[in-house]
Formats: C-alpha cells, structure tokens, sequence
C-alpha cells in the first residue's frame, strides 16, 4: 500500500476539465519520460486531418489489454479515463505484473472530430453550450463502424484501429464512451458473471446513476441490472445500424481472437429516473407522448433545414456539419412509429418497459432533436450569415429541450473527475472478469481458444 502511496505523490496534476488532443499527447508524453521502463508512447497511425494516432502502452505483460478512448467525438471523458487508467496501472503492479498484462490506450480514435467540439469542452458546462458547439460526424464517417466490412475500411483511423486489434490480439478490449444525459452502463460481447454487482458498487460509490433501460439496448439481452450483451452483427439499413449498433465494427473485429470487448458508458449529466426498475403507471400514454413530440418536433427541424440549407450549401464545413442532421432526420420518425403503441411493428413488439426505460425514450427522442438544432445552429452561425432568420427558433428550441432535461428529467452535471472515477472503475472490474473468463477458457481446452498472445484463433 505505501508503494501505491509513493506512486500517486508523483502522479500528474488531477483533471478537472475535459483534455483536449494537445493536453492527452502532452500528458502521455509526461508519463512516458517519468517512466521509460514501463511507460511507451508511439504513433498508431494518422487521421484523415494529419493528426497523430498515439497508443500509450503500460507495462510489459504478455497478455495485452486494448483500451479505445474517443470513438465518438463528442465523448470526451474516454480520454480523461485512458490517462487514469495509465496512471492506475503504474501506481498497482497487480494491473501490470501480477496480470501478466499491458495496457494499450488509444488516446484518442477521432481527433479531427474532438478538435471540433473544442467550443464547449473546457467549460462551462452547461446543457445548452454543449448543444451549441456539439459535433459528431455522420454514421459513414464513425470510425468503430465497418459498414462494408473489415477489408473495405476507408478510414484511416478505422485501418489503425483494426491493424492494432489484428497485431495485438487482446485478450480485452474496452471501448469507452461517454452518455449526454441519462445513467452509466456497459454493453459486452461475452457473459462476464458478477460484473452488474461491480458496476454497481462503482456508481454508488461515485454517485453515478445505472440506466437500467437504454434506447440502444432495448432489445439486447440483459446480463444483469445496467449490462447487456452485444448481439453478433448483422446486415442492416442505415437507419437500424445507426440506432441499434448491431453491426459490423470493430467491437467484434477482434472476437476471432477470444477477445472480451467492454463498451464501456459513462454519462456527463445524470438523471436518477434511468434507475428507476418500478412498473411505470401507464406505459402506453408516455409512448404515445414521446413519439408524438419526436414527430412535432423532427417536422419543426425538417421545415428548418429546408430555409437553411440552400444558404448554406457549399460553405466551409456545410457537407459535414449537414451529414449527421441528415442521419438524425432520417431515423426519427422511423423510432416516432416504433416506439408508439399505435403504430410500431406487430412482429417486433417492445419488451416489457419500466419507469427506466420511458425515461431513456423520452431522453433519447430529445437528445436526436437537440443535436440536430445544435448542428443547425453551428452551421448558420459558422457560415457568418441568417438569411432564413433561423437563429432565434433555433435558440428557442434548444432552450426548451435543455430546460426539460433539467427540470422534467432532473438533469445534474457530474464532475469530469468523477465521470473518470466512474468509467475507470467499470474498466478495471471488466478487465478482472475477462482475465478470469480467459484462464477459465484455456484451462478448460476450449477449442479455438486463445489467451490473449498472439495466437490465431479458428473461426468458422
């Protein structure tokens, strides 16, 4: 214990604020000469702006560990979470030497996109200056996504990614993602028993509420309260891929390998009710509601984007600020229609919900509008000109929608250090199962099993 104590004394200064690409380089950078023994920092590979791939690597194990940080662009708590997670590793020899492991941390898999949330990310916080400066790219341009398949990546940071998981074969490999509004969760490719009880420890502890019902995993397999499993990829439109993630990517890139993926779910602003397993009074009127204001509300953004657009169009950044309002308007009304009792599909009914699961929906159908708006508002404002006077409805309705998220769901912002706290804790409680579930698994002869080093796994 006073060796770990030594340790942290030296440890960098705590994160307060979400890092942004320079300050994840320069932190990992720090670690890397404090510790060149057990602490390596190279170039994975390069973005489609030129910006560097850096892969942090801890300790010297045989049995390699891949953590992926920033998937998404605009969750940016991955990062915070991979440079603790390096420190973890170097303050206890139990994650390192006594695992046999390394950890590989991918600092961050989209820079271009992180630089462009670089409006909001260092504060304040508040629902409505994230909105304002929110980007994600469109689906096509997700680099987790294989919608062609392995072998037709166009991306480069797709290409590094896959080259990483094909050279490292990791026995874990945990992606981290980050929650706008709602509860934290962890979605897995394999049945890692005792993990729910883990995770609820870590929320408890930090406060973090458990979405025991996201829009995402409605109809996953639960594995216990707050973890789903994975279902295996399959062919899908774009509208089920981009709101079911039950496709191809590299989340099961890697399963050849007997690789254990963690998509791992930290939220930024939590809401109490996502953790609420009680029978909801009257399911079928909140369904009712919830889609016949996602309806209202995409038509409002439609007739938007139809004054805007033409103004817009061949300005700098248009085509891919434009990309991902198409994607959201395009998926709404599809999950208005099945999320409505008078109208979703007879043969793919909901499951059974609780107070939890109206309480994701009615968050969820928010979050697709407000980042349309959001988006819309970036793209007049960036453009320098509002020939469409679109700017105060814009800011009318993302005024309306935060102020809903804070006084109807309860909103209330977690701290980045906890939001770190949080996911590192549900990282290193995955990782301790999958290194359990890898020694049970080669212990036991499984055919095609591999531990983790580099062995090719069959695969039919």
């Amino acid at each position: 214990m006073n060796r770990r104590y030594r340790t942290w004394r030296c440890a960098l200064p705590p994160l307060l604020r979400y890092p942004g690409v320079d300050e994840l380089a320069a932190r990992a950078a720090a670690l890397a000469a404090r510790r060149p023994r057990d602490v390596r920092l190279r170039r994975a590979g390069t973005s489609r702006g030129g910006r560097p791939l850096w892969l942090l690597s801890v300790g010297n194990g045989s049995r390699q560990a891949l953590v992926v940080a920033g998937p998404h662009a605009n969750e940016p708590v991955g990062g915070a979470t991979a440079l603790r997670l390096a420190e973890r590793a170097l303050a206890d020899p139990g994650l390192t030497e006594g695992a046999d492991a390394t950890w590989n941390l991918l600092l961050c898999l989209d820079p271009d996109g992180l630089s462009r949330n670089e409006g909001w990310l260092s504060g304040p916080y508040t629902l409505g200056r994230y909105f304002r400066h929110f980007f994600r790219p469109g689906f096509l341009e997700q680099p987790e996504w294989l919608p062609d398949g392995a072998q037709a990546a166009a991306l480069p940071e797709t290409r590094t990614l896959l080259a990483l998981q094909d050279e490292l074969k990791p026995f874990f490999q945990a992606s981290l993602h980050g929650v706008d509004v709602g509860g934290g969760f962890i979605e897995v490719t394999h049945d890692l028993p005792g993990l729910d009880l883990r995770l609820a420890r870590t929320a408890a502890r930090l406060g973090v509420p458990r979405e025991l019902g996201p829009y995402d995993t409605l109809y996953w397999p639960s594995l216990g309260p707050a973890v789903y499993r994975i279902p295996p990829p399959r062919p899908s439109g774009l509208a089920a891929a981009i709101t079911e993630a039950a496709v191809q990517s590299t989340w099961f890139h890697p399963y050849r390998y007997g690789t254990v993926t963690a998509v791992v779910e930290a939220p930024m602003w939590g809401v109490p009710a996502v953790e609420d397993g009680s029978p909801p009074a009257d399911a079928d009127t909140a369904l009712r509601a919830v889609s016949a204001t996602l309806r209202r509300e995409t038509r409002l953004l439609e007739r938007l984007l139809a004054r805007i657009r033409p103004h817009v169009t061949g300005t700098a950044d248009a085509a891919r600020l434009l990309a991902p309002v198409d994607d959201y308007l395009l998926v709404c009304p599809g999950l208005a229609d099945a999320w409505d009792p008078g109208t979703a599909v007879p043969h793919r009914p909901l499951p059974p919900l609780s107070t939890a699961h109206l309480t994701a929906l009615r968050i969820a159908g928010r979050r697709l509008v407000l980042r349309t708006a959001g988006l819309l508002h970036r793209l007049v404002r960036e453009s320098g000109r509002d020939p469409a006077d679109a700017l105060p409805e814009l800011d009318r309705f993302i005024d309306a929608g935060c102020a809903d998220y804070h006084d109807a769901c309860g909103a209330r912002w977690i701290p980045v250090a906890r939001q770190a706290e949080y996911q590192a804790g549900v990282v290193l409680a995955a990782f301790e199962l999958a290194g359990e579930h890898a020694s049970a698994r080669s212990r036991s002869g499984e055919p095609g099993w591999c531990s983790g080093r580099a062995v090719p796994m069959h695969r039919e």
